[in-house]
Formats: structure tokens, C-alpha cells, sequence
């Protein structure tokens, strides 16, 4: 499998001047840009960007505080500020309109973006998706206590084994080279302090914050975009009972629940989920 080349590019977004890793892929068609989860990178769509770029001009990022990007300290990392970025992100790169997926946080951060900037999407996908309800994962509730979350959070390599084996049905598919990377990009440079300002800012002990949820909840029935929402039945991080919220509140939604499968159908399932991808966006 090609592994695009890592482009750089500053991006110019809530008064900060970003260093932003990107991969591109696709010479022609329609344009995709994928957003990633919490906790992992452009990597989160290695499988599938070759499959798209046969189709599409592909674009996915590191978000800012993630990865390869830059996490400047005083950046306050609400959802917002990151839909913002995405914005700001396309922008530079002159992409004016894109189909958008986006996975766990960052298919919360893909319904943020549609509601700020419905425009700027053809089609919405959502994938095992952060913000479709308040109810998020009893690790992530304990992250977002000050202090404790830190102390539980602190980056280690057995911490990305376990984190990484949460994250899937099949274990096996964790391999030694996934828990390096991830090992090696927790412990950059910003990166912790990033993740647990990204988590604080969105969950309080007690679920999403109402701050967070209420707003982009109270505007999905306005949703324009035709939706694919594709969930792993065995998620242990978001409820797959979620992918039925977003079915009843969005209009055009189709839902797909992948069986023995968790959090990222992408890596478990790469040739039904890129089949399943494709097929919906050349839906006319």
C-alpha cells in the first residue's frame, strides 16, 4: 500500500499561524476531506485514501494539536475552535466545497462544521461519531477530571496498547509498529496537553457538556447534506445506539452498522467500509 508523502502547510486560524501535516491523494474528481478521531492521525485513514483518490481528490490532515501539527499552548481546542480550523484548513488550500467524513471526535467535529458552514459540505459522513448524544465513555468522563485525568493520561507504551485494543473488536489487527506510532506521537512535543484540553473543553465527569452537545443537537434537523453513518456494533467507546439518534434527527440519513466490529471500521473492515464509502458518495 502507497503511503502519501507528508505535505506541509500554515494554516491561519483562530489568531494562530499553524505548521498543519497534510496528505493529498486524487488528481481529479470531487473533493474529500477526512477528519480524525481523538488520540490518532492521518494514519486513521491509510487504508482508505488509496481506495478513494482511484475517484476523488483526497485530503486529510493532522488536526491542530494532533499529530504532526502544530498544538500551540493557548489555543482553547472547543469544537468550534477545531471546526474553524478545518474551515481555515480548506481555505488555504483553495478547496472551496468537499464531502466531509469524519470519524469518533472528528465526526463530532464534522457535524460542528456542517452546522457552522452547511455550505461548505456536499455529503456528510459520520463514522462511530462523537456529538449525535451527551453520553460518551466512563475513560473519557475520568480524563476530563483535572489533575486525575492528567496523572491517568500520562503517555506510556503500554498506555497506547490498551488504548489502541479499546479502540477495535479484533485485537490481533494491533500490531507492534501501531503502538510505537502511537507511543512516539502521545509523548511529541504539546501533545499531551493538547489531547487533555481537546477532551476538557467537550466532557465534564458527567458526560458531554450541554454547551457542546445542545447547540449542534438543536440544528441536525436542518442538515441539507445526504448522510451515510456507519458504526461498529461492538464499540466500547460510543454507543452504537447513537447511529439510531442520528437516522431519526437527520434528514436523508442512511445508517450501516458493521457486525463484529468496534471503533474504527475502517481499520477492521477496510474493504466494506471503502465499498460502502464510495458506493454513497457516487450516489447522484
Amino acid at each position: 500500500m502507497t503511503r502519501p508523502e507528508a505535505r506541509y502547510i500554515t494554516v491561519e486560524s483562530g489568531g494562530f499561524s499553524i505548521r498543519t501535516r497534510y496528505w493529498h491523494m486524487g488528481e481529479s474528481g470531487p473533493t474529500v476531506v477526512l477528519i480524525h478521531g481523538l488520540g490518532v492521525y492521518i494514519e486513521n485513514w491509510e487504508t482508505t485514501i488509496p481506495a478513494l483518490a482511484t475517484h476523488y481528490r483526497v485530503y486529510a490532515m493532522d488536526l491542530v494539536g494532533f499529530g504532526l501539527t502544530d498544538k500551540p499552548k493557548n489555543a482553547p481546542y472547543t469544537p468550534t475552535f477545531m471546526a474553524r480550523f478545518v474551515l481555515d484548513f480548506m481555505t488555504a488550500l483553495g478547496l472551496d466545497r468537499a464531502h466531509v467524513v469524519g470519524h469518533s471526535m472528528g465526526g463530532g467535529l464534522a457535524l460542528q462544521f456542517i452546522t457552522d458552514y452547511p455550505a461548505k459540505v456536499e455529503k456528510l459522513v459520520l463514522v462511530n461519531s462523537a456529538g449525535l448524544s451527551d453520553d460518551i465513555g466512563l475513560p473519557f468522563r475520568v480524563l476530563s477530571i483535572p489533575v486525575v485525568g492528567s496523572l491517568l493520561s500520562r503517555p506510556s507504551r503500554k498506555g497506547s496498547a490498551q488504548a489502541m485494543k479499546m479502540l477495535v473488536y479484533d485485537h490481533s489487527i494491533v500490531t507492534d509498529s501501531i503502538i510505537d506510532w502511537d507511543y512516539e506521537m502521545s509523548r511529541g512535543p504539546g501533545a499531551h496537553r493538547a489531547a487533555m484540553k481537546v477532551i476538557r473543553a467537550a466532557v465534564t465527569p458527567f458526560g458531554v457538556r450541554s454547551s457542546v452537545f445542545e447547540p449542534v443537537a438543536a440544528k441536525m434537523c436542518e442538515i441539507a447534506a445526504p448522510t451515510l453513518v456507519i458504526w461498529g456494533e461492538k464499540d466500547r467507546v460510543l454507543p452504537v445506539t447513537d447511529a439510531e439518534i442520528a437516522r431519526q434527527k437527520i434528514p436523508n440519513c442512511r445508517v450501516e452498522i458493521f457486525p463484529n466490529c468496534g471503533h474504527v471500521p475502517q481499520w477492521e473492515h477496510p474493504d466494506q467500509f471503502n465499498r460502502l464509502l464510495i458506493e454513497f458518495l457516487q450516489a447522484s
